[in-house]
């Protein structure tokens, strides 16, 4: 499995997205326990034993208010039930995420504040059965408080132990040179990860994925794919179903492929909730598209659709 630097860590050039499988909008099939045994725990199984080393989860990831961070006990319990050795368990970093709120009657909302960030880290750590997060991001920004402030409470999260390494998700561009401002870089003990969406037909944060770049922050792009209701879109993409001919492999990974070769930074986590997906995606590592055939897939891409609301309301600086 090929690698990618993930602030001071090695993992696998692609890693898993959890969320799906606790999602009932999307059918979760850890929501069923027959279904949690023999599909979406054998579908982590199969990416671990084929090297993946990355899975990401989120304390919201649940199918209700009061049941969260279910997600989070689901990869906790797919790792500890692997076959690997401890030292391959070790080598698996499990990120999560925190900052949106669920409340009584499914009441979404963002609190960014000091105390709830160290409560719903301090939880996360509970249910991963860990110690310490290998990488806990800021999961959405909270437009009550200034950014800095905000930011300066993400970063305490590391300074008091409870993280190893801090991510952001959804942050603009400016967000992003501020949280570098504040937190330094990497190589500083500062912002390792930034986890926006990005897929080919969604495209509007590629000067994020630049400052990732430029300072060595690992770009996690969030529904890579499209998301579950718009893969259709790529797969019926003609440009993408004659590259994926041309290379004996899947529309889905020549799109997985087509990101990777859009900037060293890119570390996709797709989706997948069965086996044969997850081995689906990690084919796309093995894709290495010519220029030419880059190109065609760039200048053929869907339509692009609008700017999402994930990136509002956003707060103000100090």
């Amino acid at each position: 499995m090929k690698q990618h630097k993930l602030g001071n860590r090695e993992v696998s050039a692609i890693g898993i997205g959890c969320m799906n499988v606790s999602w009932i909008w999307s059918d979760g099939a850890a929501l069923d326990p027959e279904r949690r045994l023999n599909s979406a725990i054998p579908a982590i199984h199969a990416g671990l034993d084929v090297g993946i080393t990355l899975l990401d989860t989120a304390d919201i990831y649940a199918p209700t208010w009061d049941d969260i961070g279910h997600n989070e006990v689901f990869v906790a319990e797919a790792l500890r039930t692997w076959s690997g050795t401890e030292e391959q368990k070790k080598n698996v970093v499990i990120a999560t995420k925190g900052g949106i709120t669920r409340s009584d009657g499914e009441i979404w909302g963002r609190n960014a504040s000091l105390d709830y960030l160290l409560t719903a880290a301090e939880a996360s750590a509970f249910r991963l059965g860990v110690e310490q997060i290998d990488l806990w991001q800021h999961h959405r920004l909270d437009p009550t408080l200034d950014f800095e402030t905000q930011f300066e409470n993400v970063m305490v999260i590391k300074e008091r132990g409870l993280a190893k390494q801090i991510g952001v998700s959804n942050y603009d561009a400016k967000q992003l040179l501020k949280a570098i401002e504040i937190g330094g870089t990497p190589d500083q003990g500062g912002l390792v990860s930034v986890q926006n969406e990005f897929s080919p037909r969604y495209r509007h944060d590629l000067d994020v994925l630049e400052i990732c770049q430029e300072y060595g922050i690992a770009f996690l792009p969030w529904s890579p794919l499209g998301g579950v209701t718009t893969k259709a879109e790529i797969s019926d993409s003609n440009a993408f179903e004659e590259i994926a001919a041309k290379y004996s492999s899947s529309p889905f990974a020549v799109a997985l492929a087509w990101e990777m070769r859009s900037s060293p930074s890119v570390l996709p986590i797709p989706g997948a909730t069965r086996a044969e997906s997850v081995l689906d995606c990690v084919a796309a590592t093995e894709i290495e598209l010519s220029d030419q055939d880059y190109h065609f897939l760039a200048e053929n891409l869907p339509v692009e659709v609008p700017v999402s609301d994930e990136l509002t309301p956003k707060p103000r600086f100090r």
